[in-house]
């Protein structure tokens, strides 16, 4: 028999690659993949900019402006409606007041009742929501209800109704945001007693139960801080809202009173044919500041929400 060869032809060792778990990978969550997100944007740079803005100018007025925004020795009447002069850029008001000093010192009334009326209205709607969805049953049905019955109650009228039966002497930033943000918290706790709703769900609360814990403080460790992402956009959203609310209630006159951008609008309409810059300016700065705010609060919602992310 004839013997034959056989050839074997040589065999390139190929790298062979498995999956495996890449260790160095960036972290991810909710809160990471939103400010990832948020940074590429320059809406929110800006957004954010004008509210940090918004927020020093009410903390520290004086760095801003150096009159004094009423008073004998502010407002002069041969000054009335007077147009812009140095030191007084946008001139002055019906009363002969500074309108920049007004504008400046009028932006801490308008935020310090608006993050008060938001703070009230939050911590009452989270309260009453996760107590409803966390617990259900009896109590969920008596706070649902009374969730409804605020609903209905359109809370700048509730407001209005509250500052003209509180006398004038005892009105404050304090007794206005309990006006506003105390009949404006139903819808906070529609949304949160959806959330609890969803998270209770999860295997990690059906395991914090199963070891012991107690189910209230399962809602206050575990449920709540899972469930608080779209409370912060509504929040954000309403201190705009709560802004506007003061300068309406300000507007008729059952306001704060004094140096408010409402109260300086109102006063400014009776000579808008003769000094329309009067009414223009905080109008203006209503107009941005609530603008700047409910922007951010856009920006939120659309950051914390992936399915709105991979659209874009």
């Amino acid at each position: 028999m004839s013997s034959s060869t056989h050839y074997v032809a040589p065999v390139k060792e190929a790298s062979v690659v498995v999956d495996a778990v890449r260790v160095d990978e960036k972290k991810s969550n909710l809160w990471l993949d939103a400010w990832r997100d948020l940074r590429k944007r320059p809406l929110f740079w800006i957004s954010v900019v004008m509210c940090a803005l918004v927020l020093l100018v009410s903390v520290w007025p004086s760095l801003f402006a150096s009159f004094p925004p009423a008073g004998s020795n502010a407002c002069f009447l041969d000054k009335s409606n007077a147009g812009p002069e140095a030191g007084h850029p946008l001139g002055y008001t019906r009363l002969g007041c500074d309108v920049w000093s007004r504008l400046i010192y009028g932006t801490r009334v308008s935020l310090t009742v608006g993050l008060l009326a938001t703070l009230i209205g939050t911590v009452i709607g989270v309260i009453m929501g996760a107590l409803a969805a966390f617990y259900g049953g009896w109590l969920d049905s008596l706070l649902s209800r009374v969730g409804d019955i605020f609903f209905t109650i359109p809370y700048i009228v509730a407001a209005i109704v509250v500052m003209t039966v509180v006398p004038r002497e005892v009105r404050n930033e304090l007794v206005l945001a309990f006006a506003i943000g105390g009949f404006s918290w139903a819808s906070t706790a529609r949304v949160m007693r959806a959330e609890v709703l969803r998270v209770k769900q999860s295997d990690f609360v059906m395991g914090s139960i199963a070891v012991g814990l107690s189910r209230f403080k399962t809602l206050v460790v575990h449920v709540l801080p899972n469930a608080m992402a779209p409370i912060i956009v509504i929040s954000t959203v309403g201190l705009g809202s709560a802004i506007v609310a003061e300068a309406t209630l300000s507007f008729l006159g059952v306001g704060l009173g004094g140096v408010s951008w409402g109260a300086d609008i109102s006063q400014a309409q009776t000579s808008i044919r003769t000094s329309p810059m009067a009414l223009f300016w905080p109008s203006l700065a209503l107009t941005v500041t609530v603008l700047a705010f409910v922007t951010l609060g856009e920006l939120l919602r659309d950051a914390l929400d992936p399915k709105a992310r991979a659209q874009r």
